[in-house]
């Protein structure tokens, strides 16, 4: 290196410095008027968080970035700036299945970010419970899998609470091979949940043809397992890693690249329109020739787009079934109120789950 471009060097990490310290300056800015806010906020006893006023903020950056930083990154950036600035305000407390780096808890630190108090829960079931009990604001739960399908257990809970969806989240599902030591060829069995190791096993069986597959209640829980088992590996989330000090023997190990799980945010409330929204329904029809076809006549007639239509078995009788709609639009918008005033006079029974900002990667 010549001392042209040493000198050149130092010249941008001065200018690198200088910038650095605006930003901090800005960020503080940021950081008062953010507690101003929170005191509003608390005197009209609004929510801390506000999911369709964090989608504009993300909306507004996304269409202000006209530079070489990805877009990605500028929103992981400031979802930690948002996430510090709800902190400022006043701390909140989300419920996710865990136990700690499960996917759900990876799916609620990327949409909360980091500065937020997070409450691992047993099962989905605990986690309506906390918040229904208001030990916690909200709630994160699985709802479907881009190969596996719907969550029965979360379909079950949003038939009858009183919590509403206020947000969905889109979590990429990548697993790592995981061990406490880092040679392959020490390896002799592996855990992970059964819809992991199933979602995994064209690179098992290449790489590890010998090894014997456990079966537990979760990926996270795997990763604790082999803290106790020199000769196992478990397939988890990269979120263990550090949380277990384990070793990455191998990334990106599922087979479908493409493997994806939709995330619900719940708790109570509603989410005001952002232009960008989606509609989650559950009804009834009568039982008889042509309901559900008549049912879905209000949606084509107004041209309203079904990203959704999924049956469900009526526990109390059999052969009997409720349809969860997903619908693009909100229920404030004219449109959709309408169609909404026409299906309940073609149904047993109507509930609004929610009405909620699309996530990244949404239909």
């Amino acid at each position: 290196m010549t001392l042209t471009s040493l000198e050149g060097l130092e010249r941008l990490r001065e200018d690198l410095k200088k910038i650095d310290v605006e930003i901090v300056g800005l960020l503080n800015r940021r950081a008062e008027i953010s507690a101003q806010i929170g005191r509003i906020k608390e005197e009209k006893r609004m929510d801390i968080y506000d999911p369709a006023q964090e989608a504009r903020v993300y909306e507004n950056l996304k269409k202000a970035n006209e530079g070489s930083m990805p877009a990605a990154s500028l929103k992981a950036i400031f979802r930690e700036i948002v996430s510090a600035s709800r902190s400022l305000q006043k701390p909140i407390t989300v419920a996710y299945l865990g136990p700690e780096a499960s996917f759900s808890h990876l799916a609620a630190q990327s949409h909360f970010g980091t500065s937020t108090r997070f409450s691992p829960q047993a099962t989905i079931f605990r986690v309506f419970d906390e918040v229904e009990r208001g030990k916690v604001q909200w709630g994160v739960v699985p709802m479907e899998n881009s190969l596996e399908g719907s969550v029965n257990l979360t379909l079950d809970r949003l038939i009858a609470t009183p919590l509403r969806i206020r947000a969905e989240i889109f979590l990429r599902i990548s697993y790592c091979l995981l061990s406490i030591t880092d040679k392959m060829d020490a390896i002799a069995s592996v855990y992970s949940h059964p819809h992991a190791l199933a979602q995994c096993q064209g690179w098992l069986r290449v790489n590890l043809p010998h090894c014997g597959l456990i079966g537990v209640e979760s990926t996270a829980a795997a990763a604790k397992k082999i803290l106790k088992d020199g000769a196992g590996a478990a397939i988890a989330s990269r979120l263990a890693v550090v949380r277990y000090g384990l070793h990455i023997l191998s990334e990106g190990i599922e087979d479908n690249p493409a493997n994806t799980t939709r995330f619900l945010v719940i708790g109570e409330g509603e989410s005001r329109m952002t232009g960008a929204d989606k509609t989650t329904i559950l009804f009834g029809t009568p039982h008889t020739p042509g309901s559900l076809y008549h049912a879905l006549e209000p949606f084509a007639a107004r041209q309203l787009n079904l990203v959704k239509i999924e049956s469900y078995p009526t526990k109390e009788k059999i052969w009997e079934y409720l349809f969860f709609v997903d619908v693009a639009g909100h229920e404030d918008d004219e449109k959709l109120r309408k169609c909404l005033e026409d299906l309940k006079k073609k149904t047993t029974f109507l509930k609004i789950v929610g009405s909620y900002p699309r996530g990244e990667g949404a239909l």
